[in-house]
């Protein structure tokens, strides 16, 4: 039994959601590249190229990452792009989306070998979180005034449009995507591409893949363009746990319980976003609050029921410790970081990466 914390990776459970990315690619002909934001643990790679068409980035060293680990197409988006890294990400794309007007005219002489790209902000979304809104007011997400943007036609051969966030209703995507339609349509045949982005929770339960694969295959004939889709959580969701021990119990009023990790340096969101955790199957008579093992005093699991009591030694598998969870780890409090394991598609689990004090040392200076 491996020592705990570790995040667990279950290819089974991601190949299911690969499957429905298959359907998707074959149905609608859209291309999938999987959004390293969300999700970069690349010695998954392997499974995962196998069902889609390469990454799209946020940074340079994600460029690189999808480059080197993933291969396929690349694409290279960052809100703003430094003058000493444009030359390296252009080396490393195969396609380039810049945020901003003056971003684009400012790097138009070093991006003239790859194709390039612009982000439209159509000023809605479906994002249930301010933080997370890209068309929130003031926002710097883009580009949102269609004449501005018909100038820049002659520059760029596609646009970026991710206004998704957390969207699990295709009548809410169709809605959004006519939206797009009425105030970008005629830019729409000026180009050779558009990427729809993230956000969209294709793989969830219910999830009308028909009407949704119909939708993209239309939009990309009226405008004669490739549709890019830039899933992440879709991709992997329910595909990891963070498996933990329990450390101590206490008693404060309800029954509390801390184990082996913490959720500002294992799980952010569940902070940053004011959730709880999940874990399986969260039935019985005994509950618990779990708390990790930082000072923080907020550090919560969340509370769940349990079969038997707790107490030290006993397992916990939190669930949904994919997206936007290992990309976010850190080395607060200096609490030993995850390993990481995967369960292969034969039942067999490995080790793949353990993390030691000296890369606690090597973080800092």
């Amino acid at each position: 039994m491996l020592k705990t914390p570790y995040y667990l990776i279950d290819k089974s459970a991601l190949l299911r959601n690969l499957d429905v990315v298959r359907q998707i690619r074959e149905k609608s002909g859209a291309k999938v590249l999987l959004a390293l934001k969300c999700f970069a643990t690349w010695s998954v790679f392997d499974l995962m190229r196998e069902h889609m068409d390469g990454t799209t980035s946020s940074s340079l060293f994600e460029v690189r990452l999808g480059r080197e680990k993933f291969g396929g197409e690349t694409h290279a988006y960052s809100v703003a792009y430094a003058e000493h890294e444009i030359g390296d990400v252009v080396a490393h794309a195969d396609k380039i989306i810049f945020n901003s007007l003056s971003q684009l005219q400012r790097f138009a002489p070093k991006t003239s070998g790859v194709p390039r790209g612009l982000r439209l902000n159509p000023g809605i979304s479906a994002s249930g979180f301010d933080l997370a809104d890209p068309a929130r007011r003031f926002s710097r997400l883009g580009e949102s005034d269609p004449q501005r943007i018909a100038q820049a036609l002659p520059m760029i051969n596609g646009f970026m449009i991710h206004n998704n966030c957390e969207n699990r209703d295709y009548a809410r995507f169709d809605s959004l995507l006519s939206e797009v339609e009425e105030r970008y349509g005629s830019l729409l045949t000026h180009v050779d591409w558009v990427s729809l982005g993230g956000g969209i929770h294709f793989t969830e339960p219910g999830y009308d893949l028909d009407a949704f694969c119909e939708r993209l295959r239309g939009f990309s004939e009226k405008y004669g363009v490739q549709i890019y889709l830039e899933p992440g959580e879709a991709v992997v969701t329910g595909a990891a746990t963070l498996e933990v021990t329990v450390l101590d119990v206490m008693r404060n009023e309800k029954d509390l319980a801390i184990v082996d990790a913490a959720t500002e340096a294992h799980m952010l969101d569940l902070l940053i976003y004011q959730l709880s955790a999940r874990v399986h199957p969260d039935t019985g008579p005994h509950r618990y609050v779990i708390y990790g093992n930082t000072c923080l005093a907020g550090d919560i699991f969340g509370e769940f029921n349990f079969e038997a009591p707790l107490q030290p030694g006993s397992r916990i598998s939190i669930q949904d410790a994919a997206g936007y969870t290992m990309v976010k780890k850190n080395w607060f409090n200096g609490v030993r970081m995850p390993a990481i394991a995967i369960r292969e598609l034969n039942g067999e689990t490995r080790l793949v990466r353990e993390f030691s004090y000296q890369d606690y040392v090597d973080s800092l200076s």
